[in-house]
């Protein structure tokens, strides 16, 4: 197991999605950031709140975890990559571009909430 978590790209991430991969998009973001419009499928999980939510929402410490924030700037999902790798989640992956890279590459944000997290 990686200290470091592994770095995603925007393709690489769309690609999981459309291929219904078996993982958890997380921003960590506070809720009303998320409320105005979140990556399809994301949770929102609050960077001081990782450490109390997610063992509930991803019991299965090998489950893919995909963290992000609002853009390349933001350092949130670093920090939130490493927690969560800190806490013995064996892959963690961080699409640092965030949702403004995410609307550069013509992809929609949501505000629909995803469905329950069954991994």
């Amino acid at each position: 197991m990686s200290d470091e978590p592994t770095i995603l790209s925007r393709s690489e991430l769309k690609s999981m999605m459309d291929q219904n991969e078996n993982f958890v998009l997380v921003e960590v973001l506070p809720e009303d950031e998320y409320e105005n419009g979140h990556l399809p499928g994301a949770v929102n999980v609050p960077g001081d709140r990782l450490r109390s939510t997610v063992p509930a929402l991803v019991p299965d410490r090998n489950t893919t975890v995909v963290v992000y924030c609002g853009s390349p700037s933001c350092t949130a999902s670093d920090q939130a990559a490493r927690v969560l790798t800190d806490m013995g989640y064996a892959d963690v992956r961080d699409y640092r571009g965030g949702k403004e890279h995410w609307e550069e590459g013509g992809f929609a944000l949501t505000t629909e909430e995803p469905l329950p997290v069954t991994a």
